[in-house]
């Protein structure tokens, strides 16, 4: 395993960790201690009784059981969010026994911990079990805790790769942050139907030129098999992350299931994770590998792909699992110093097929570490640092080995390099003004379209909008409003049902916005998008005061957002109020009413846990304050 020797950090990249660092400090040491303090008081079984310990293996086999009574052995928990409904986890169905064979073959062991719940975005959209999408996250995130709880593992396989999942699977694992964690991606399906084809015929049956079987004919042929999704939304995002976070194997994220070298990963993914722990004698727990490098390694990854914007809130709510605070500014001032290296659907035509074939993670890394935007000195799940991921695996004579990646991409069309970007910055910047403020992601926005100024139309639903379109009342320049839709509202679901109509208005000559404080997420496209405004219409957040016809700015530029009304007349208005009952009953959403009273705003993460070390900090302060009294 050799590694590439890396440029000098950007001055911008290390002013900013160095921010996050101080700003993060007391916070960080307390999650520190707390890791610390669960390591002492034991990693594994050995710390369980006689009778805990054999409920824990009685399901075993006696070899099994045998290798668990000896303490100098490795037991892996896995995680996993394997289920038939979605494409890209449905291949997870056969990995539990792979690890099991290849733990064994180590004289160590593997028990299924636990499944995590996962739902499909894809087949929720515009449903009403799509308001339950965006507290899965941390649904998932106790469901990995609750698995983990049994205290009978030396490390944890997390098998995961959709929108939701990860960042939950991520918060779990920092909370058991003294466990070596091991991310484990199934991979992306063949590419199907062209990207441009399948919004093509979108926007076709948004007009009414086409029915719903040819709509469904061209869907089909884009969600075909097993795998993720192949354009770059949220899944494939969170798996570039986890890779830039050194939380993957180099070169796993996008390597096709059903394939030799899937297999071949994820047999080496647990053989590297027992070498990661304790009895492994490389211990490499996640609580000393993830700090801010790994989470600005993380947005400099996002923006230099053009990634999802649901990671504006992700990111911010996993860093806070590992005592990290990260702020949308922070997202802003790296995007002004991150080049954009990708072209991925949506931002374009190509799929990450095309992007793995052009030189994948590996060139990504070379380029990103050459220019100083990469923490190369992390350390990783691999046994290296960061450096080391310029590698992309290989087999020969049914080995797994690693080489050298390409030092120049093929196909500068999809991805480039940091001398020739596709643009100078990462396209994502935080929009503000008297509407409050929100993200917009302007990769995949033509030039001309990132600055308008229009009338409003309001809606509460986005299903409002829909009728709207159809009898011809949105043909005009116009920024359509899409309020109470935050998680406190309706847990805050992604309203890509908007995209053909706000195409089809945009095509047409108009000049077109849509402004929300629900998401859009990583499929958000070429009509510019202000998201996440927070705070949300229902948190007393400006939104709730704009009226029908109120012109509003939006300038994706220079970061600014307002109504165009006299501070005066803007003063005296009351919040508009919303009947809200009817996302409140039904597919289980009366069960999430507590979610939706806890919920964090969007700039916080949109979580529900109530920033974990915040109680125990805000009593020392006080404690501090009395003692200076």
């Amino acid at each position: 395993m050799t590694s590439t020797t890396p440029a000098p950090l950007n001055d911008t990249v290390a002013k900013v960790t160095k921010r996050i660092a101080e700003r993060s400090r007391e916070r960080r040491a307390l999650y520190e201690q707390r890791m610390a303090d669960q390591h002492q008081r034991g990693v594994h079984r050995a710390e369980l009784s006689c009778g805990n310990l054999a409920h824990g293996f009685a399901a075993c086999s006696p070899a099994e059981k045998d290798s668990l009574k000896l303490m100098n052995s490795a037991n892996l928990g896995i995680i996993s969010a394997y289920n038939d409904m979605l494409s890209a986890h449905q291949p997870f169905e056969t990995f539990p026994a792979t690890i099991r064979e290849a733990a064994g073959a180590m004289g160590s062991t593997a028990q299924f911990a636990g499944g995590v719940p996962a739902m499909c975005d894809g087949v929720t959209q515009g449903q009403p079990g799509m308001e339950l999408s965006l507290f899965s996250r941390d649904v998932i995130a106790m469901a990995t805790a609750v698995g983990l709880s049994h205290n009978m593992f030396d490390a944890a396989l997390y098998l995961g790769v959709c929108d939701k999942i990860v960042p939950g699977l991520f918060i779990g694992a920092a909370r058991f942050g003294h466990l070596p964690a091991m991310f484990v991606p199934a991979g992306p399906m063949p590419s199907g139907l062209p990207n441009k084809e399948k919004a093509r015929v979108r926007q076709l049956f948004a007009e009414g030129k086409v029915g719903r079987a040819e709509l469904l004919e061209a869907e089909s042929e884009s969600y075909h098999s097993p795998g993720t999704c192949t354009f770059y939304g949220t899944a494939n995002s969170n798996q570039l992350m986890m890779e830039v976070m050194g939380l993957h194997l180099p070169g796993t994220s996008f390597v096709n299931p059903g394939t030799e070298m899937r297999e071949a990963l994820t047999r080496f993914a647990t053989e590297q994770a027992i070498r990661n722990t304790e009895p492994g004698g490389d211990y490499r727990p996640f609580y000393k590998q993830i700090d801010e490098r790994a989470i600005v390694n993380a947005v400099v990854g996002l923006l230099a792909s053009g990634g999802s914007t649901n990671h504006t809130m992700h990111l911010i709510a996993m860093a806070a699992a590992a005592g990290v605070t990260l702020t949308w500014d922070d997202f802003t001032e790296l995007s002004a110093v991150t080049p954009s290296l990708m072209k991925v659907y949506p931002n374009g035509q190509a799929d990450i097929n095309h992007f793995q074939a052009a030189g994948g993670m590996s060139y990504l890394f070379r380029e990103l570490l050459g220019a100083g935007l990469l923490h190369g000195d992390i350390p990783t799940v691999f046994g290296t640092d960061l450096t080391a991921y310029t590698q992309e695996p290989f087999l020969e004579d049914g080995k797994l080995v690693w080489r050298e990646g390409p030092e120049k991409s093929l196909d500068e069309d999809v991805l480039r390099p940091v001398a020739t970007p596709f643009a100078a910055t990462g396209g994502l910047t935080v929009l503000d003004g008297n509407l409050g403020r929100g993200v917009i992601k302007i990769s995949a926005v033509a030039e001309e379209h990132r600055v308008l100024e229009a009338p409003v139309r309001i809606f509460d639903d986005q299903n409002q909008m829909k009728g709207a379109f159809e009898a011809g009342e949105l043909d005009r320049d116009v920024v359509v409003v899409v309020r109470f839709q935050g998680p406190k509202a309706n847990g805050m679901p992604e309203l890509h049902k908007l995209t053909p109509y706000l195409g089809v208005l945009q095509d047409r000559g108009f000049k077109v916005a849509l402004v929300t404080d629900g998401r859009m997420s990583g499929a958000s496209g070429k009509v510019p998008a202000a998201i996440h405004i927070s705070p949300e219409a229902l948190d007393g957040g400006p939104l709730a005061k704009l009226r029908d016809g109120d012109v509003v700015a939006l300038d994706a530029n220079t970061g600014v957002l307002e109504a165009k009304v006299d501070a005066a007349t803007w003063a005296e208005r009351r919040h508009a109020q919303a009947d809200l009952d009817h996302y409140h009953v039904g597919m289980g959403r009366e069960l999430f009413g507590g979610f939706r009273h806890l919920a964090m705003r969007g700039e916080e993460g949109a979580g529900v846990f109530g920033g974990f070390e915040a109680d125990d900090l805000a009593r020392q302060q006080s404690q501090i304050s009395e003692e200076d009294a």
